[in-house]
């Protein structure tokens, strides 16, 4: 009996002090992510943190913390290079001027689906590794569905329309905003829906799939279909380089490797999202207020000038015209490519082009 008891007593030591060591080893990284918890980001980053700890057993756990309650957005560069965060989700345009090679992604280039943006940028990104990351490790990025104007209570059906209106516009796409005729207002797009109920705004430059993953499609009553301007909000998902560069090297391996294959599952999301808004916003009595080819080719005319100013602002800071001129055309470039690309493979989108 007594024999039996000390056996029991060592193989139970010997469990915890298993289980502590294993404890100890385990590298734990913290996500921020600024969506609401239900939101396409929030579901998609918690099926990717998920699935790496399932590849990562024993060696790391990631733990995601959405709805800013770690970091708003505006915050979270600047968080994960602080190490507050280990990786965080957000996008440029919270942060104008810290990535400003990329924000070339925000531009009115023509894009006409998320998914088709989103391979463009990463395309740019891997051809000219925007110095700008440095200080991070690129892990992912992706891009907004095409922008569109949204309003409470007064259908857009030209750009003189647009006059005097305040809408929701963020980082170039506030200058785009502006450049349509309008006033841009700087809100995040957690606020959005208090911020239109109380009239702080009368509508926003933004994908359909906000109609319903923030439930702006509530209180919304117009979208104008200005889609062919062509301009996305482009995402990132960054890790603390000094996090990353601490990682055993099989371990980088399996986060490189997951996060490539993860991004195209994200792009496909975000294009079946902002089909899903369209919906969603329809259901509730949303009307969709079309604009004729002749119109639409004013607004890209109109929203040129944002163009320009990326350029200039470039330029001051020590980029050659040349060199940008040449990011633009291999923009426009890919934009083509994966038009092809996203037709052959049947990838639905809100959109036909």
């Amino acid at each position: 009996m007594r024999r039996l008891v000390l056996l029991v007593f060592v193989l139970s030591l010997l469990f915890l002090t298993y289980s502590f060591t294993y404890a100890a080893d385990v590298i734990k990284l913290k996500f921020a992510n600024y969506f609401p918890p239900t939101h396409m980001n929030s579901v998609m980053m918690g099926k990717f943190c998920d699935e790496l700890n399932k590849k990562l057993t024993g060696k790391v756990e990631l733990t995601q913390y959405t709805g800013s309650t770690l970091l708003s957005a505006p915050k979270i560069a600047a968080g994960v290079s602080a190490g507050i965060a280990d990786i965080g989700l957000s996008n440029l345009a919270y942060t104008r001027g810290r990535f400003p090679v990329m924000e070339i992604m925000e531009l009115p280039l023509g894009y006409p689906s998320a998914w088709i943006a989103g391979h463009v940028a990463n395309d740019f990104y891997n051809k000219f590794k925007p110095k700008d990351f440095d200080g991070y490790h690129v892990l992912m990025l992706s891009t907004s569905p095409i922008n569109v104007i949204q309003t409470l209570n007064k259908p857009v059906k030209t750009l003189e329309d647009l006059k005097g209106l305040k809408l929701r516009g963020t980082g170039r796409l506030g200058d785009m905003v502006k450049a349509l005729g309008a006033t841009p207002i700087p809100i995040e797009t957690p606020d959005l829906y208090d911020s239109l109920k109380r009239g702080v705004i009368e509508g926003a430059l933004l994908p359909l799939e906000t109609l319903k993953g923030f439930k702006t499609g509530e209180v919304l009553k117009y979208v104008t279909a200005s889609w062919k301007v062509g301009s996305a909000y482009c995402f990132y998902v960054l890790m603390n380089k000094q996090k990353w560069d601490s990682l055993p090297a099989d371990v980088k391996k399996v986060i490189n490797e997951f996060s490539e294959e993860f991004t195209e599952r994200w792009a496909v999301e975000w294009n079946n999202i902002d089909i899903e808004g369209r919906e969603y916003f329809t259901k509730q009595g949303g009307q969709i207020v079309p604009i004729s080819d002749a119109e639409s080719a004013r607004w890209v005319k109109a929203a040129e000038p944002v163009i320009d100013d990326y350029k200039k602002d470039l330029i001051s800071k020590g980029y050659k015209a040349k060199e940008i001129d040449g990011w633009l055309s291999f923009v426009r470039e890919r934009i083509e490519y994966w038009k092809g690309q996203e037709k052959a493979k049947k990838i639905p989108t809100s959109y036909q082009y």
